[in-house]
């Protein structure tokens, strides 16, 4: 049945060139349209075919080239899939449905790649009906159709195929991923063919990873896979889990990386773990995060990602928000013997790219304020099904970052900072653990630490700490080294929201992919009463940027997390290289005090009891906002968690301070004063230059 529609949506496809059935403007859209699903059926049949086996690495990257050379810079602002030219084109009203149309049909590149024909199918469905919709009407009355028409098309496709979506999403994620990507991530050693079967846009950077990963000795791959695998093992027995109950792995990683991920799975394999890869999916269906869902590669041009970022505001209400959730639980539910044993993501996360400063175009679709509250509510209770369906208190996870080759002006110079990255990422455990021990033994004698800016940095922020009622046994900082979060290098709490006040301010930070300038935030009681930043000439779009991208929509948002990173060994090879504005969240926040809005660190996790190295147990799990999972489990938690991190050049103190008044610095103008502390110092002498 699959394939007799499939043929027949082919045959239909193939008849629109030329037709000229629609109103005149609107030909060129259609046209288009046609020949992208005709380039994907020869996609399909090129791959099916003995083809890719003969073709030659030049062949593989014109094929790639043309999959994306719509969306790349230079073409993008002339592509329908471009919101403000089809606006232009089309009209304000019907340009942005039809943009987001394009953006759905250009979802299908992964399913073709996996040969998923029926993901292919349901698309191409999509875009005939509205196509005979407008023909339609042209013939009916020499117009278009209404907009609300177009809009009810796109609506009832979204409805109708929520279930089969999500739970085709989930099976991916979560239960077994892609055979035919994980036989791609299966490239032997110099052979960089594979690379363009994946279906991702592969660039310098994935070819250039690619070979010096390869080149590299196998004591280096061996030190790298063991450190991540010993890392996720380690986040195991230190948050008291159970590894051995336990049968999958999602393993997350950019393309090049491929022998990196073949000695990860060795490792994995020894824990008794099955590796889970999938690919990444831009559609209207999910929320899309370049690089941090599946095996990808490059991202082709992350404006054409941000206008389309907000689509759904063209049709949410909250019978889609239920109809998408009733989905969403319905996946959950047939999937539920297989997600339990589900272990959690082990991801290597990529950084390098220059600080993406957005655009903001008035025809780009935008939330209001009654869509933001449904999709802020469908984000929580989204988290709350993954949360019961993996029991999140049974998993666990690990992160850890390699630079790619465009943070660099010379093959040489990234081989160097590649180099730089490995030292950090492997240092010393037991050293970290001892010098962060010490001060977390102060820091359990303290009712509140006051942080200060210096220079231009305009922080001051007052922080409550819940204080040990027996310090002898217990603690309020996690000592973390290098298991979840790779680097080693930081002490973190979660800090008591009544008493907590004050401004937190950063020069530039880059987030979630995103570049800020002149972030403020303002905290009142713990919560967000405030925050400005400087991207944008008006102050509401400033607003909006900080409140879409660092708070998901949702005010008022607590402060989660109070940090001190330690690892002035990457602040050091930061400032060596001129890279600190590139550098990705999991190492800019060991390179100074950071604070996170959103979720605790122990969110889902609260009743497991966790412990220092020193036997110490970790009480500081809870605010007075998640301990509401007890009560009123809708308010406790919001599915976001971002680090913001002041860097040791723009802090002028943290202090430590006492019941009794009493003040201990731990920071003073971005050097570790505090007894026991002064070694992590040792690499920040003699750096002049800015980060």
């Amino acid at each position: 049945m699959i394939d007799l529609r499939y043929e027949l949506a082919m045959e239909r496809l193939r008849g629109i060139a030329g037709e000229n059935i629609v109103e005149p403007s609107f030909v060129p859209y259609f046209e288009e349209g046609a020949k992208w699903f005709l380039l994907i059926a020869e996609e399909e049949a090129f791959l099916q075919s003995d083809a890719p086996g003969a073709a030659d690495v030049s062949a593989l990257e014109k094929r790639n080239e043309r999959l994306y050379e719509e969306i790349l810079p230079g073409r993008y602002e002339t592509s329908w899939a471009n919101p403000a030219y089809a606006a232009e084109k089309l009209g304000s009203g019907m340009g942005p449905l039809l943009a987001a149309l394009r953006y759905e049909m250009r979802c299908v590149i992964p399913f073709v790649y996996r040969l998923m024909r029926e993901r292919v199918l349901i698309r191409m469905e999509l875009f005939l009906e509205v196509y005979s919709t407008f023909a339609t009407a042209f013939r009916e009355s020499g117009t278009v159709p209404p907009c609300d028409h177009i809009r009810g098309i796109l609506y009832q496709y979204l409805a109708d195929y929520a279930e089969d979506e999500m739970y085709w999403y989930l099976r991916d994620k979560l239960v077994e991923g892609s055979p035919r990507i994980i036989q791609r991530a299966q490239r032997k050693k110099g052979d960089l063919r594979e690379l363009y079967l994946t279906g991702e846009y592969v660039t310098r950077d994935e070819v250039m990873s690619a070979q010096h990963i390869d080149e590299l000795p196998e004591e280096t791959i061996a030190l790298i896979a063991g450190t991540i695998t010993e890392g996720y093992r380690r986040g195991f027995v230190n948050g008291g889990k159970n590894l051995a109950s336990k049968k999958n792995v999602a393993v997350i990683f950019h393309l090049g990386f491929e022998r990196i991920y073949r000695a990860c799975v060795k490792g994995f394999a020894s824990f008794g773990l099955k590796p889970i890869l999938s690919a990444e999916v831009p559609t209207l269906f999910h929320a899309f995060r370049q690089g941090e869902m599946g095996y990808s590669g490059a991202n082709p041009n992350p404006q054409y990602y941000f206008d389309h970022r907000e689509d759904e505001a063209l049709f949410l209400d909250e019978a889609l928000r239920a109809r998408k959730l009733e989905g969403l639980t319905n996946a959950y539910r047939r999937l539920r013997e297989e997600t339990v044993v589900y272990a959690g993501p082990a991801v290597i996360e990529t950084f390098g790219s220059r600080p993406f400063a957005p655009v903001y175009t008035a025809a780009a679709p935008r939330l209001n304020e009654a869509q933001q509250k449904l999709s802020a509510e469908y984000s929580i209770k989204a988290a709350d099904l993954y949360s019961e369906a993996v029991v999140a208190k049974d998993r666990s996870f690990t992160i850890i970052d390699f630079p790619l080759p465009s943070i660099a002006d010379s093959e040489g110079e990234y081989r160097e900072i590649f180099d730089a990255v490995i030292r950090i990422n492997t240092l010393d455990n037991a050293l970290y653990e001892e010098v962060q021990a010490r001060m977390i033994d102060v820091l359990g004698t303290a009712c509140r630490v006051e942080v200060r800016g210096r220079g231009a940095n305009r922080t001051q922020l007052t922080v409550k700490l819940l204080e040990p009622e027996d310090p002898s046994s217990q603690a309020n900082f996690e000592n973390c080294t290098a298991d979840v979060n790779i680097p080693v290098g930081e002490v973190f709490t979660t800090p008591v929201l009544e008493g907590t006040s004050g401004i937190l301010h950063v020069s530039g930070v880059y987030l979630n992919g995103l570049f800020f300038r002149d972030l403020e935030i303002l905290f009142e009681e713990g919560r967000v009463a405030g925050y400005s930043c400087r991207n944008f000439d008006s102050d509401e779009e400033n607003k909006a940027y900080i409140r879409n991208n660092i708070l998901h929509n949702q005010e008022r948002l607590p402060m989660g997390e109070c940090a001190i990173g330690t690892n002035t060994t990457a602040y050091a090879a930061a400032a060596k290289y001129g890279i600190g504005d590139r550098l990705p969240i999991l190492i800019a926040e060991k390179t100074g005090p950071h604070f996170a809005v959103g979720d605790t660190c122990y969110s889902w996790d609260e009743e497991n009891r966790v412990f220092n190295p020193d036997g110490k147990e970790i009480i500081a799990k809870d605010n007075s906002v998640s301990i509401l999972r007890k009560t009123d489990p809708g308010k406790a938690y919001f599915g976001c968690h971002t680090d913001i991190t002041i860097p040791y050049e723009e802090l002028g103190e943290l202090t430590a301070v006492r019941a009794d008044g009493e003040r201990i610095e731990i920071l003073r103008d971005g050097r570790f004063v505090l007894e026991g502390t002064q070694i992590l110092n040792g690499p920040l002498d003699g750096i002049s230059a800015k980060v």
